[in-house]
């Protein structure tokens, strides 16, 4: 009978929104897992230090040894510290190598740095570059040449070439859709809307046609088709209860259609989607439509990602893991 597994690592993905926090052993298996809505900008009371012991005190009482390694927005400026980024092209090896040991009031902490992309305009990202490395390694058809699509508040399509995220585009299309929600005329109809009554199958028809109206924009875009979401509810074509799953649509449908066309007159590499896997359909569909219908779906890759950095960092005793860590091998 195999030994059962034993703890290696405590991983945290500490996000904007929310903390998840991992047990991991040395091949990267998630032995225990816990979420809480402590993102950097909702703490509790004792702000990082509490929320860091109530996630990872548990699994430090039985093992105080063990490594911690978070990655994301914890490393923000607006963290608990700032660790400044590494350059792109980057890959876990140059990720591992700029991690920086912060000596906080409840332990050692390694907090993984966010990449930097400087030409033609400086763009970052910060907790993508983890989930990129752990997908990278649960998909080893992406690792010599792919496209990354991460959905979200700020979603970032990135390009990876021999295991390096080489660059990436930033779209605000999360924000923008909750700005539009929350404090526009657009977002109206569905905020005052007493009840929703609307099934599945209608919302997902709404935001079909969300996505089909923005295909059908060409170069102009769909800044003049935004207000439609408006007047096809005041006309009485569109429910209020699936206003905002039709602007969803157009905004999304925007997104994809300006990224691909972009890389018009190339060779698509093989897509892969990372993150929330609702939101990931949303982006699976839109890229059906637009002609791309093999995107790989592949959940949270986190975990994953944190477990190769660290075992990049050497935090692992020297063959302990039979994964190799996804590098450009230079």
């Amino acid at each position: 009978m195999a030994a059962a597994a034993q703890p290696a690592l405590i991983g945290l993905d500490w996000g904007t929104s929310s903390l998840r926090g991992y047990l991991l052993s040395m091949d990267g298996s998630v032995l225990a897992a816990v979420t809480r809505p402590w993102g950097i900008q909702h703490l509790p009371a004792g702000g990082f230090p509490e929320a860091f012991t109530a996630v990872t005190g548990a699994w430090r009482s039985r093992d105080p040894a063990l490594p911690v390694v978070a990655a994301g927005m914890v490393g923000s400026r607006q963290g608990w510290r700032e660790v400044p980024y590494v350059e792109c092209p980057a890959d876990a090896a140059a990720i591992a190598h700029g991690m920086v040991p912060f000596a906080a009031e409840v332990g050692l902490i390694r907090l993984v740095p966010g990449v930097i992309q400087r030409n033609p305009l400086p763009n970052v990202l910060r907790g993508e570059e983890t989930q990129i490395m752990g997908a990278l390694t649960g998909e080893p058809g992406l690792v010599d040449d792919s496209l990354i699509v991460l959905p979200g508040t700020h979603s970032k399509w990135v390009t990876i070439r021999s295991g390096r995220i080489t660059s990436f585009d930033t779209y605000m299309t999360g924000e923008l859709f909750a700005i539009l929600r929350d404090h526009s005329l657009l977002g109206r109809p569905a905020r005052e809307a007493a009840d929703d009554h609307a099934d599945a199958a209608t919302k997902a028809a709404a935001f079909q046609r969300g996505i089909a109206l923005a295909l059908e924009s060409g170069p102009a875009g769909v800044g003049s088709r935004l207000f439609t979401a408006r007047s096809l509810y005041l006309t009485g074509e569109l429910r209020p209860e699936v206003t905002l799953d039709y602007l969803s649509g157009l905004i999304v449908g925007e997104e994809v259609r300006g990224a691909l066309a972009a890389r018009r007159g190339e060779s698509l590499p093989p897509l892969a989607l990372i993150g929330d896997p609702g939101l990931c359909v949303k982006y699976h569909q839109a890229l059906t439509a637009c002609g791309v219908a093999d995107a790989r779906l592949l959940g949270d890759s986190a975990a994953a990602g944190i477990q190769q950095i660290a075992l990049a960092a050497g935090l692992f005793p020297a063959g302990a893991c039979d994964r190799p860590a996804a590098s450009g091998g230079g």
